[in-house]
Parts: C-alpha cells; sequence; structure tokens
C-alpha cells in the first residue's frame, strides 16, 4: 500500500472512526470535529477534524467550552495533515500548549523485520496481572522521569474488562524490569497500535526495544491484524525505520488545561 493509501486508511479507521479505549469512554461525534470523552484518568481529546478557515475557530470555542464543562483538561491531538494549514497557531492562540512533536509511523507486519531477539539474560514476560502491571509501572517512571499512576489504572482497568484488546510485556534482566510496552489492539480495523515503549537508563542501545516491537507485531499478526501504528519520537524513528516502519506525517499533542480557569465544574 503506498503512503498516501496508509494515511488515509488510518485517518478513516483510526481517527474519523475512532472507538472508545475503555469502558468509561465514550467517542462523540459534534459537526466536524470527533472527540473522546472518558473520565479524568482516561484520556480526553480530540482525535479528528475536518475544518477550514471559516469554521475553525468556532470549532475550537466548542471542545473549550464542552471540556471546560465537564471540568476536563484535554488535548488536540494535530497531525501535520490536518486542515486548515494554520490550525497549530489558532490553537496556540486560543490557550493550547503544543506538545513535543512526534512522527506518525506505520508499519504493515507482513514487511516488517521481525528478527529481533533479547540480549543474553532479558526474557520478555506478559502482564496479566496487577504484579506485572506494577512493573510496567515501575520501567516508565524510570524511562520517562514521568509519574505512572494514570498507567497503572488504565492498565488495571483493560486487562479486567477488556484484556483481548491490549497486550502489555515487560523485559526482565533476574528480577528487574529493564524495559516495557504495550500494544492496543483496535477490533474492527487493521490497526494495532504500539505505546509507551521505554528502557531504562543503563539497558538502552542493547536491542530490548526492537525485541519488544517484534514479540507485539508477531502477536497482532496472530490476532489478524495488518498494521501497526506508531507516534515515534526522534529516538524511536531511526529504529522504526530499520525495522520496515514509514514516516507519514508530524503528529504534535496540544494541551488544554483547566486549572486556573473558568471551569464549571470542581
Amino acid at each position: 500500500m503506498d503512503h498516501a493509501a496508509l494515511l488515509d486508511l488510518f485517518d478513516r479507521e483510526l481517527r474519523e472512526g475512532a472507538r472508545p479505549d475503555g469502558l468509561d469512554a465514550r467517542v462523540e461525534r459534534s459537526g466536524d470535529v470527533v472527540r473522546c470523552v472518558s473520565t479524568p484518568q482516561g484520556w480526553n481529546g480530540v482525535v479528528w477534524s475536518a475544518l477550514d478557515e471559516a469554521t475553525a475557530d468556532a470549532a475550537i470555542a466548542e471542545q473549550i467550552g464542552h471540556y471546560t464543562a465537564l471540568g476536563l483538561d484535554f488535548e488536540w491531538k494535530l497531525y501535520g495533515h490536518d486542515r486548515p494549514a494554520d490550525l497549530g497557531p489558532r490553537l496556540r492562540a486560543a490557550g493550547f500548549t503544543p506538545g513535543s512533536e512526534e512522527t506518525l509511523m506505520i508499519g504493515e507486519i507482513a514487511g516488517l523485520d521481525l528478527g529481533a531477539t533479547t540480549p543474553p539474560g532479558v526474557r520478555v514476560m506478559p502482564v496479566t496481572d496487577p504484579t506485572g502491571v506494577d512493573l510496567v509501572a515501575d520501567v516508565h517512571e524510570k524511562a520517562f522521569g514521568e509519574d505512572s499512576s494514570w498507567l497503572r489504572h488504565q492498565l488495571l482497568a483493560r486487562l479486567a474488562a477488556d484484556p483481548d484488546t491490549v497486550v502489555a510485556v515487560v523485559a526482565m534482566a533476574g528480577d528487574e524490569p529493564v524495559s516495557a510496552a504495550r500494544m492496543e489492539l483496535v477490533p474492527g480495523t487493521r490497526f494495532a497500535g504500539l505505546w509507551g515503549g521505554g528502557t531504562v537508563e543503563g539497558w538502552r542501545g542493547r536491542g530490548i526495544y526492537r525485541s519488544l516491537v517484534a514479540h507485539r507485531a508477531r502477536v497482532a499478526e496472530a490476532r489478524g491484524y495488518r498494521c501497526l501504528q506508531v507516534d515515534a519520537s526522534s529516538q524511536s524513528r531511526p529504529i522504526l525505520e530499520r525495522l520496515g516502519f514509514v514516516p507519514l506525517t508530524a503528529t504534535t499533542p496540544y494541551e488544554y488545561t483547566n486549572a486556573g480557569r473558568n471551569r464549571t465544574t470542581p
């Protein structure tokens, strides 16, 4: 499939056709905007829009009003091909803060290099219970320097309520968790998403990240999925390109925080 066709498929199946990612989540369409609404512990934000210069500002104001009324912070996930071309500056003018730019990459599983294995002394362990979730959260905090309470909450809820839609793995060196990652399977689509791949300092550069990508790809293929999607950082992009993923467009999270604003819900 050529790059334009892959990007169109991604937009149709995962953005315009977005599905709830948990029991507490719902997907709403408001005019030419598709948004996800969840609890404060879940993901809230705009996943797709079809706007132009005449409609963008009103649509942005409507989303701010909607989430503010719910007392929720939210994200507008902007892609490089979204319109209008100045949607990013319009979001900033409305009070959004842009995060780090990443690259949307997609790999057709049949064409990926899946031969990567873990280095000697490291084993990949599937995560299916709270003990495993704690290991994933521990790696997340060490690898990214971020609080992982939201991840622990979401992963536990997903494994309990809908275990067929999530795969989580942790790489262990003896009793030490040194890398972890998860995969979200989207029923009814050709896509599985790779998320949260991180390796603690001191264990990077040994091929563990590649082995976790290959492990998840094989699981996805066995379950009938054709494509993997990743929002890749500048560090992971070259690794994924060597495995056969193709970069399609940039993606930037624009965050709107209601703290300190006129919230109608405490």
